[in-house]
């Protein structure tokens, strides 16, 4: 099992991106949480099998109609305290 942390920036806000990414990841069996932040851009954090959570990262690269992702800061992170993927109150 593999976890990161992700900062993605570009127009990410008001388009979906948190839904989409909860749906994409639940699919592939991920944990984690993605949450939106005051500067606009969303956090998340991934964790399952590496090839699920590198499907993951490709798919975010595209987002979802409307999104355009500018950057995706990423790095090594734990793994979630529990199980499954949700949306967490902006921060």
């Amino acid at each position: 099992m593999i976890a990161k942390t992700l900062r993605l920036s570009g127009r990410v806000q008001n388009v979906g991106f948190r839904d989409w990414m909860v749906t994409r990841a639940r699919r592939l069996g991920l944990a984690g949480w993605v949450r939106n932040r005051r500067d606009g851009s969303v956090e998340a954090l991934i964790a399952g099998d590496a090839p699920s959570v590198e499907e993951l990262l490709r798919a975010c690269r595209r987002g979802p109609p409307g999104a355009e992702v500018r950057d995706i800061i990423e790095d090594f992170a734990d793994p979630p305290a529990e199980p499954g993927f949700f949306k967490r109150p902006s921060e």
